[in-house]
C-alpha cells in the first residue's frame, strides 16, 4: 500500500473551492498515491463525489485524515483539525500566515511539516505552481463581471434606431495579475478602460491591452519596483500626486476596480470618500483588496455599500470562490505541480528535499519548529482556541461534515502574500 493523500471539505462556510479535482486524483494516483476525499468536498465547485470515485479516490470521512501522509486544503487548518493530523504530515495549502503568528505555531505543535502555496517564488520553473496568479487571474475577472451586474447598465457602445448607447467607463486601480485580467475583460465587454500602477513596467502591459495608462511618471515612479517584479510602497509624496491625479479622473468613471496589496502589510487606502462623493450616482466601486483593510474608504468586508450620492461600493469575500468550480481546477493543478517535485520518482514516496529552493521559499513549520525566517518568533506565540463555528454557518449537503488568495502583487494586485514575494 503507497502513501495517502487526503483532501478534505473545507470548514470555513465562505469557502466553496476544493484541492484537488479528478484530473489531479488520476495524476495522483500515477505518482503512487493512495487518495482519499473526503465525502461532500467537492460539491461546491460542481465536482460530486462520484467524479472523484471514478478518477480512483476513495470516498471517505474527515477522521481519515489520520492515515494521511500529505494533507492538500484550499485554507491554513485550523486548531481543531490539527488535532486529527499524524505528527510529520506534509500539509500544502494557502496559509496566510501574516499576521497570524499564533496559528502559525499551532502547525508547529502538531508536528506537521506545512507549505505555505502563496511564498511560492516567481520564477520559470514555479509558474505551474503560482497560486496567486492563478486565483488573482479569476478574481481580475469576477470583478469585472460584479461590476457589471451592479452597474446595471450596457457596458459597451451600442448604435440602434433609437439612439446610441454609451460606452461605460472603467478604471482599474493595480495591474497586477488582476488587474490585467480585469482590463481584458473589460475591453471583451466593450469598455473604455484605464488602468493605474506604480510600477513602470505596467504602462506597456496596459498599452498592450487596448487600455490607456495613467499615472504621475517621475523619477521615483521610474524606480518603483522591487527585483522580484512587485510594487514598492511609494513615498508620502508620490502618494499626494498620484491622489491628485486620480481624483479627477475617478470623478469621471462608471466602474472603479482596485486591486492594490503590500504583502504583509494593510491594503493601502486609494480612493478617499471624498473620491467616492465625487463619483456620478449610479457608479460602481470594487474593492478585491477589502479583506487586507480595503483600498477604498467606505468598503465593507462582505458587504455592498450604497453612499449618500447613491454610489456602490462592493466588498465581495474570497472572490475567486465567487468561480468555484473554475477557481478550483487551477488551484488543484498548483497544488499537483508542487507536490509532485517532492516526491521520488523511483520509490513513488515523499522525499522531501529541504535543500530546493522551492522547499526553503515555502516551508513555513517542520520537525516541531517554525522554520520560514520570516515567521522565527512565531513558535513563541500562545494558541488561543477559537469558539466553534456556529451549526448554522455550516454549508448543509448531503454528504456530511463542513468545508482564503489572489494574484501578483502590485500596487496591483491582491492575495495575502509573504515578503519574500510580494491579490490580486
Amino acid at each position: 500500500m503507497g502513501q495517502t493523500v487526503f483532501i478534505p471539505r473545507e470548514l470555513d462556510a465562505n469557502e466553496p473551492r476544493v484541492a484537488a479535482s479528478p484530473d489531479t486524483v488520476k495524476r495522483l494516483a500515477g505518482l503512487g498515491f493512495d487518495i482519499i476525499v473526503e465525502a461532500g468536498a467537492g460539491t461546491r465547485s460542481r465536482i460530486p463525489d462520484e467524479e472523484f470515485a471514478k478518477a480512483g479516490a476513495a470516498i471517505g470521512k474527515a477522521a481519515d485524515v489520520a492515515k494521511a501522509d500529505v494533507v492538500l486544503k484550499v485554507r491554513r487548518p485550523t486548531h481543531a483539525e490539527l488535532k486529527g493530523y499524524k505528527a510529520g504530515a506534509a500539509v500544502i495549502a494557502i496559509m496566510d500566515p501574516y499576521g497570524n503568528d499564533a496559528e502559525v505555531a499551532a502547525l508547529a505543535k502538531a508536528g506537521v511539516t506545512a507549505f505555505s502555496m502563496e511564498f511560492m517564488p516567481r520564477i520559470t520553473r514555479a509558474q505551474s505552481m503560482d497560486v496567486l496568479s492563478s486565483q488573482a487571474n479569476l478574481a481580475g475577472y469576477q470583478a469585472v463581471i460584479d461590476g457589471a451586474a451592479e452597474y446595471d447598465r450596457a457596458l459597451p457602445m451600442m448604435m440602434t434606431a433609437a439612439g446610441t448607447v454609451p460606452a461605460a467607463k472603467v478604471f482599474i486601480m493595480g495591474v497586477g495579475v488582476a488587474g490585467l485580467q480585469a482590463i481584458a475583460t473589460a475591453r471583451r465587454l466593450g469598455a473604455v478602460v484605464t488602468a493605474t500602477d506604480v510600477r513602470p513596467a505596467a504602462k506597456e502591459q496596459v498599452a498592450s491591452l487596448g487600455a490607456k495608462f495613467l499615472a504621475v511618471e517621475d523619477e521615483e515612479f521610474k524606480a518603483a519596483e522591487t527585483a522580484g517584479g512587485y510594487a514598492k510602497e511609494m513615498s508620502k509624496e508620490y502618494q499626494a500626486k498620484q491622489a491628485a491625479l486620480t481624483a479627477e479622473h475617478i470623478a469621471k468613471q462608471d466602474i472603479v476596480i482596485t486591486t492594490a496589496l503590500i504583502p504583509g502589510r494593510p491594503a493601502p487606502k486609494l480612493v478617499s470618500a471624498a473620491m467616492v462623493a465625487s463619483m456620478k450616482p449610479g457608479s460602481v466601486i470594487v474593492d478585491l483588496a477589502v479583506e487586507r483593510g480595503g483600498n477604498v474608504e467606505g468598503a465593507e468586508p462582505g458587504k455592498i455599500v450604497t453612499t449618500a450620492n447613491n454610489v456602490k461600493i462592493v466588498g465581495h469575500l474570497n472572490v475567486p470562490g465567487r468561480i468555484a468550480a473554475s477557481a478550483s481546477l487551477l488551484y488543484a493543478r498548483n497544488l499537483f505541480a508542487f507536490l509532485e517535485t517532492l516526491v521520488d520518482k523511483n520509490t513513488k514516496t515523499l522525499a522531501i528535499n529541504r535543500e530546493d529552493d522551492l522547499v526553503k521559499a515555502t516551508m513555513l513549520t517542520d520537525g516541531g519548529k517554525v522554520v520560514h525566517p520570516a515567521f522565527a518568533k512565531a513558535d513563541q506565540q500562545p494558541y488561543i482556541e477559537p469558539p466553534a463555528i456556529p451549526a448554522t454557518t455550516m454549508v448543509a449537503d448531503a454528504s456530511a461534515a463542513p468545508k482564503k488568495s489572489a494574484t501578483r502583487k502590485t500596487a496591483a494586485s491582491k492575495s495575502p502574500s509573504p515578503k519574500p514575494k510580494g491579490t490580486a
